[in-house]
Parts: structure tokens; sequence; C-alpha cells
């Protein structure tokens, strides 16, 4: 069967909701998107991750496997190819670069901050893939600076 190496940044680091979505996905493990800013789109309370490039920062990532019945439920959540776009993007694992399959939000929406529910499926992502919540936190903060001016 063919297997596709997804990069998950947002709520999708959350092992429940993903087995619950994607039976079929095993996570492989917690990987750096280096050069990536992790921000929050869609407008005050219902903002949504999406990543961004910018030189000297890193967004912590869980890498998946997935079958192709998973990337069709990935793509119906995701909104794609609307909401959001895929595009490949080459990781370290180890000592081996790998390329993956990651949904970028498309141009055009603004920062905005997510709902609490959002965030805490999330915060639990990381948590329970070893992640540096900082991260996550920062991201909050950026998104809101420039909704506010």
């Amino acid at each position: 069967m063919n297997k596709t190496f997804y990069l998950a940044y947002g709520s999708n680091l959350n092992l429940e909701q993903m087995a619950h979505r994607c039976p079929t996905a095993k996570p492989v493990g917690p990987v750096v998107l280096k050069d990536y800013q992790l921000l929050f789109r869609g407008g005050h309370g219902g903002a949504v991750a999406t990543v961004e490039p910018f030189k000297g920062k890193s967004v912590p990532c869980l890498l998946w496997e997935i079958t192709p019945a998973d990337e069709a439920a990935l793509d119906r959540y995701e909104g794609f190819p609307f909401l959001y776009r895929k595009e490949n993007i080459k990781v370290q694992l180890g000592k081996k670069n790998i390329e993956t399959m990651v949904y970028i939000m498309n141009e055009g929406r603004p920062l905005g901050t997510p709902s609490c529910y959002y965030y805490s499926v999330i915060l639990d992502g990381y948590k329970s893939a070893g992640l540096d919540t900082v991260i996550l936190k920062q991201a909050v903060q950026d998104s809101m600076e420039v909704e506010n001016g």
C-alpha cells in the first residue's frame, strides 16, 4: 500500500483526534520544521493553525505515516483545496531527509486567536508528543500582536 508522510503542527498533533479521524495513521515521531513560524489565521476566536516561512524560527511537528484513505479524510477536515493547500516539504528524521506532505493555509485570511477548545486540543497534542509548548504560546501572541495592530 502506498504510504505518505504527513507533517502535523496543529490539532492533528492530538493522538486521540487523529485515531478517530484517521484510524490507520501511525505516528512516526517528532520532527522540526525549520525556517517556518506557527501562526493562527481566520479571525478572532475562530482562527486555526498554519505555518509560514520565517527565517530563523522553527515549528515542532509530529510526523505521521498515512494511507490514501487517511489523506482523503484529512483533505475533508482541512477544507482542501479551499482553506488549505498541500505542499511537499523536506524535514530531517534522524540522519535522513524525508519528503512530507503538509497543509498550509491559503493566503488572504487575517491573523487571529484560536478558540479555547481548539487551543486545548493542540496543547494536548504538544504534551503527548513531548513538544515545547512555549512555541505554541508564542504563536498565539504573534497572531494577536498583528491582529491588534
